[in-house]
Parts: C-alpha cells; structure tokens; sequence
C-alpha cells in the first residue's frame, strides 16, 4: 500500500497515515512547555515528539522527557539531534506506538508526571482516554488538539459526552488557539492548546466509574431528547423522578443542560 507523504521545512517526508503535522514555530513550542510549569524536579511524557521542535523545549525547562515516537525515522532524527541529552538520561527516547504502551512500562509514577503531546487529530479521543482513565495517570495534561475539541470541552457552555468525560477528571481550560501555520504540512482548520489541571479519581471515590460513564452515555442516548425520558427507560420512573427532585434538575432538562457536579451527584442517586 502507498503512503502519502509530504515533505516538511526540515526535509523530513510526514506520513498522511500517522496525521503528522510537525509544529514549526518555536515561540509556539516554548509557550506550549511553559504552560507545564516544569522545573527539574518533574517529568514528562511527550507523545508523538517527532523530529523535537517541541521536545527541545521541554527540556529547556530541566525536565526529563520520556519521548514515545512510533515512526522509525523520527526516532533516528531524535537520536541523532538529542544525543547528549539521551546519555544522560534527560530524554528516554521510545520506539512504539503510545496506544500499545503500557505507561508503567515507560516508569511513569500515579499522580507525579504530566503529559505534553501535539497529537494527531483522527486519535485526540483515544488519547484522551488513556491519559484520564489509566490506572497509572499524570497530575496534568497538556495537549495540542483540534481548536473545535478544544473549545467543546472547555469553553461551550453546553456538555457533552467528551467535555464531561474530561471533567470528571480534572479541570480542563482552554490555553490559546494556534494557527494552522505553525505546522508542517499546514492542516485545514486551526488548533489549540487545551490544559487539564489536578488529575485525579477524586470524583469517583464515592461513586462507582463504570456507573457513572454508563449513566451519562444513556443521558446523551438521543440527541435533543430530554433527560428523564432517557434515563427512566433504565433506571426507572420513580428512582429519576425523586433523583431529580432532590438534585433540584428541571423535568425538561437534557444532558448537555447539566453540569458534571450535578452528573456525578445523580450517578450516586442512581447506583
């Protein structure tokens, strides 16, 4: 099978399969490290590093960057321009796809890393997932995404199933947009730095997860349906009408209506 490839300002041929759009403009990558707070005493996973516009960055900051990269010739890029930094152990560079790792494998510690990543598009979902539901998650994420995902989770005053996801882990915001001429080759639409702070499974220590995710998926079950019609058909009448009674949510309020504090306060109702 043919790849498509184009050829970046480095020379470096991008793969259209791996949604590799390498970001060119270093202001852009230093304010994307500095958005870390990094000192030397923290580390970081950069997903997808490519050829360094940004890993060089992070290690400015006097981090240590463990670096996974699944496209063999960037892994040779970063060798050859971080060599000094490989021996000694402030970049741990790291040939696999970041959807096969496991992130206890990288030695990564719960709660005492962050996670910096300009990630591919068709991928920002999954991506998502791994680094908020894991078992071994970081204390912060930081990630280059479509300006359209990011604005869902963090700025529409609407929910939804990915915003709430993201929410009942930690506290998304969005950082800034990035032009779609920062990167190479150039993508169609804009981007934008999203950062969630204090990561945790603090939401769900009185409530169970799996419910929860059950519960707003069976809330989101038809678009612009209202939410007691949805979830009565599961958990019954009687149980959501007095759920939403004590709770104080409206008869006629659908899913994207309800904030994730209320959304974890139901599951609880409805266990």
């Amino acid at each position: 099978r043919k790849i498509e490839t184009s050829r970046n300002t480095d020379g470096f041929r991008t793969k259209k399969s791996l949604g590799q759009h390498f970001l060119t403009d270093p202001a852009i990558a230093e304010r994307i490290a500095l958005e870390g707070g990094l000192t030397k005493a923290d580390t970081v996973l950069e997903i997808g590093p490519g050829t360094g516009n940004l890993t060089v960055h992070l290690l400015a900051t006097g981090a240590t960057v463990v670096a996974v990269e699944p496209d063999e010739r960037a892994v040779f890029a970063l060798r050859e321009r971080f060599s000094d930094e490989i021996s000694q152990k402030r970049l741990i560079l790291s040939h696999d796809d970041i959807r096969e790792v496991d992130f206890k494998n990288l030695g990564l510690v719960d709660g005492s890393y962050t996670i910096v990543a300009n990630i591919p598009y068709y991928i920002s979902g999954l991506l998502f997932r791994m680094a908020l539901g894991g078992s071994v998650k970081p204390k912060k994420v930081i990630f280059l995404v479509q300006k359209e995902v990011a604005e869902r989770i963090a700025r529409e005053t609407k929910e939804s199933l990915l915003s709430l996801s993201v929410k009942a882990y930690g506290d998304p915001r969005y950082a800034f947009t990035v032009r779609k001429g920062s990167f190479s080759p150039q993508p169609k639409v804009d981007s934008a730095v999203i950062v969630i702070d204090n990561v945790s499974r603090k939401r769900f220590e009185s409530v169970n997860e799996e419910a929860f995710f059950e519960l707003i998926h069976s809330g989101f079950g038809a678009r612009r349906k209202q939410l007691y019609g949805l979830l009565k058909q599961k958990y019954g009448a009687d149980r959501v009408h007095e759920a939403f009674q004590t709770l104080l949510i409206p008869d006629k309020a659908r899913g994207e209506d309800i904030h994730i504090d209320t959304w974890i306060a139901l599951a609880k109702h409805l266990k």
